[in-house]
């Protein structure tokens, strides 16, 4: 079973959107609301598998909504527009419906999602308890038990354990595609920080061991979310 929630400011097309579901038996439509917002805070407290989401919304646009939510639930835009398309596919989205949306399109989409939420199951968890990354004509070993975050400087990483630091010449984006997805997470352009190291979360920085580590707007609700779980 599919656990979905929907958004759009127009009551007649959550309407269709539950009509559509309850035809669906894989599909479970937990919740409905007209506003991104109250969506994102519901998404922050249950769990959510897909989310049917607008794009022309006030306060948060369903592309905001997106961007703070991808990493967490699979989503599909629900439009009248199709110029929002190409932004969407950008974000990774599951599909992208235009209004009137008919059943069988819908339905389409929600085995599109099924697929993909099979795939993400079915994937390897990465139990990985140490790095080694090159430093010079040397390999160095990070144990990722005692790494408490990473920060970019210019084309290097600086790996800061709980009793040494290690800065090597190494992309930030291979980094992060090296790491358990589960345990570390990026709060900015310039720091990956490790969940379970994290001391205190404020307005806009984390505390880790004493560091203060800035979190951007952009990246600041997925971890609330991630947290929240």
């Amino acid at each position: 079973m599919i656990n979905v929630i929907a958004v759009d400011d127009e009551p007649i097309a959550l309407d269709i959107l539950r009509d559509h579901a309850q035809k669906i038996p894989f599909i479970d439509l937990k919740a409905t609301f007209l506003s991104a917002t109250d969506a994102l805070s519901y998404a922050m407290r249950e769990p959510v598998d897909l989310i049917l989401t607008d794009i022309n919304m006030p306060d948060l646009s369903g592309l905001e909504f997106a961007n703070l939510i991808r990493h967490q639930a699979q989503v599909i835009f629900t439009t009248a527009y199709a110029e929002h398309a190409l932004k969407g596919f950008d974000l990774g989205v599951t599909d992208y419906l235009l209004k009137p949306i008919t059943f069988n399109r819908f339905l389409q989409a929600c085995h599109l999602a099924q697929s993909r939420l099979k795939v993400s199951a079915e994937k390897p968890v990465n139990n990985t308890k140490e790095l080694f990354v090159k430093d010079g004509y040397q390999w160095v070993r990070i144990n990722i038990d005692d790494l408490l975050y990473i920060k970019a400087q210019d084309n290097y990483a600086s790996f800061h354990e709980t009793n040494k630091q290690t800065l090597v010449r190494i992309k930030f984006s291979e980094v992060l595609s090296r790491l358990p997805a589960e345990q570390f997470m990026r709060v900015d352009k310039s720091y990956i920080v490790a969940f379970s190291k994290i001391d205190k979360i404020e307005n806009h920085q984390i505390t880790i061991a004493g560091n203060k580590i800035p979190v951007s707007r952009s990246y600041r609700e997925s971890l609330l979310s991630v947290i929240a779980k």
